[in-house]
């Protein structure tokens, strides 16, 4: 992160396919797409072009949406992605309260829901990390346009319990990237 941070939200391309592994999370052996790993904390996410849309968010430390709880922090964020959601007649809402964790939320961040994250129909569809410093946080966001829980349980190892237990967790929303993306930089920027 720089050293001085500015309001500011940004679309990350994805490019070409890869398992994004959380900050703490162990290493995994590659399995035929590229292992990155993330600054910030959380499960592993599968990203490819056109199935997930990333959106980084920095704010600085003394602005007025920062927040000193790291839980409370990402609220303002929940509440941006649902009034995004909306205005495309998808009825969202964001999770006020204390981490969900399923046996498998330490592994894929689609598993579990925490402060601020997104879901529809009580399944996760837009996923948040963070990282501090002193200048301010980068918040990291992933909303699913594809969901693939076979994939990601190939990718991470896991068994077939983990593959049939984390598929009804998440789902993918019903729209393209263009138009999401649109809507959340438009909410976003009423925020920022």
């Amino acid at each position: 992160m720089p050293e001085t941070i500015t309001r500011t939200a940004r679309v990350v391309e994805v490019t070409s396919p890869a398992l994004v592994l959380g900050s703490t999370q162990p290493a995994v052996a590659e399995r035929g797409i590229p292992v990155v790993r993330r600054r910030s904390g959380g499960g592993a996410v599968l990203v490819r072009p056109g199935e997930a849309l990333w959106v980084d968010v920095l704010l600085p430390h003394d602005d007025p949406l920062w927040d000193d709880d790291v839980g409370r922090s990402f609220h303002w964020l929940g509440q941006a992605w649902v009034d995004a959601l909306a205005a495309l007649d998808i009825d969202s809402s964001w999770h006020n309260g204390p981490m969900v964790c399923t046996p498998w939320c330490r592994e894929v961040c689609f598993a579990g829901i925490g402060a601020g994250e997104v879901t529809v129909d009580g399944r996760k569809v837009v996923g948040m990390s963070q990282r501090r410093t002193r200048a301010g946080a980068l918040f990291q966001c992933a909303a699913l346009l594809k969901w693939d829980p076979d994939e990601i349980a190939r990718l991470l190892d896991l068994d077939d319990d983990a593959r049939t237990g984390i598929e009804p967790l998440a789902a993918a929303l019903p729209v393209d990237s263009a138009t999401l993306e649109e809507a959340i930089l438009q909410n976003l920027s009423k925020s920022l």
